[in-house]
């Protein structure tokens, strides 16, 4: 029961690898899990199902996107909860980007994925951050950075970008917040078979494989322990770090 009487909040946990977050976070024992999404269907019937299955669960909806939204999410939560215990920052756009070069790719999309990645998760750790300086546990936030920054996948350089921004922002972040005792870290997945990643080419999916040290698929249960930990009590002293979860494509 490694997150008992934490409340945890997972954006993106309508479906995929967030869901499968909040299910982990569930499993794992936590008091309260906050599922965040901007589908309001996704985000409800998740919620539904981790209350069918024991846990404590709301949802929440928010667009990270929008600085407005954003702000309402984190001041609805301190009036409902008053501190919150760990933040998972996994929403970001994926899907449907892929396939054009950096000379393809417009001005619209790529202000679009810098606004959700980059902008949104930072929006999200500052409405968040003083809830979690009031957790008693001490505050945990994972960031989801992706395996795509550390080895350079070609046609995809909006989303790369958006994910190296993380992992420099969350370095960043680990020193303004250590203070407070709010350990941040970020993990970087791999190619993961999840709802999102579905478009992605059978030739990419296949150069995962097979570049592999584990040559495999890589399922969201292969991530799911990597955030638990960071979120629990054996993590707070771990801070700032880099923690790849692809079954060794790239090590770091």
């Amino acid at each position: 029961m490694f997150l008992q009487e934490r409340i945890v909040v997972v954006t993106g946990a309508g479906r995929g690898l967030g869901r499968a977050f909040a299910d982990a976070c569930a499993a794992a024992g936590a008091a309260t899990i906050i599922v965040a999404d901007i589908n309001a269907e996704w985000g409800a019937a998740a919620a539904a199902d981790l209350k069918k299955a024991g846990a404590d669960a709301v949802f929440l909806p928010v667009d990270l996107g929008d600085p407005v939204s954003v702000e309402a999410f984190g001041a609805e939560l301190g009036r409902r909860y008053g501190h919150v215990d760990g933040l998972v920052n996994n929403a970001a756009i994926a899907t449907g980007i892929g396939g054009k070069t950096f000379e393809e790719i417009d001005i619209a999309t790529w202000d679009r994925v810098m606004a959700v990645n980059v902008r949104g998760t930072w929006l999200m750790v500052k409405a968040l951050a003083p809830l979690l300086r009031k957790s008693r546990l001490g505050g945990r936030i994972v960031n989801l950075a992706s395996d795509t920054a550390l080895w350079g996948a070609p046609r995809l350089l909006h989303y790369v970008s958006s994910k190296g921004a993380i992992i420099s922002m969350t370095r960043s972040l680990a020193r303004e917040l250590g203070p407070d005792r709010i350990a941040v870290n970020a993990i970087a997945p791999g190619l993961v078979l999840v709802e999102a990643t579905e478009y992605v080419p059978e030739e990419r999916k296949r150069l995962y494989v097979e570049g592999r040290a584990m040559a495999r698929s890589q399922m969201p249960e292969d991530v799911v322990g990597a955030v638990v930990y960071l979120l629990s009590d054996g993590a707070g002293f771990v801070t700032g770090q880099l923690l790849p979860v692809n079954g060794g494509f790239v090590f770091n």
